[in-house]
């Protein structure tokens, strides 16, 4: 005869609190988190300087109002810069996705991780 379902439940619950504990003591996963934080915080602090210097520097300076090429101000430009800024971005964020990805499959296997 098989055990009551909450029987089996409480030991699920008790297993994948074992299997998280495991996993968040591995070396791997440290290394997971180390990585990450030294990709996104840096990253974050750049995104947020870069983006409000533009209205900071509209709204209280004049250094954007010379023009940089024919009609065209600084303003046009460091706004343009933005659109380029969030496209690089994105696109290192990707590539640094690929190895936190490779990382978390490592885990994976070191845990015996169900996944998907």
């Amino acid at each position: 005869m098989s055990k009551p379902l909450s029987v089996r439940k409480a030991q699920g619950q008790k297993q994948d609190s074992s299997d998280y504990t495991a996993i968040i003591q591995s070396d791997t996963f440290k290394e997971l988190l180390r990585s990450k934080r030294a990709f996104i915080l840096p990253s974050s602090i750049f995104f947020f300087v870069f983006y409000f210097t533009l209205p900071i520097l509209t709204s209280y300076f004049t250094v954007l109002n010379q023009p940089a090429i024919g009609a065209i101000s600084w303003a046009w430009v460091f706004a343009f810069a933005q659109f380029i800024m969030t496209w690089g971005l994105c696109i290192l964020y990707t590539k640094k996705a690929a190895r936190f990805d490779e990382l978390v499959e490592k885990i994976k296997q070191e845990t015996g991780g169900r996944g998907e």
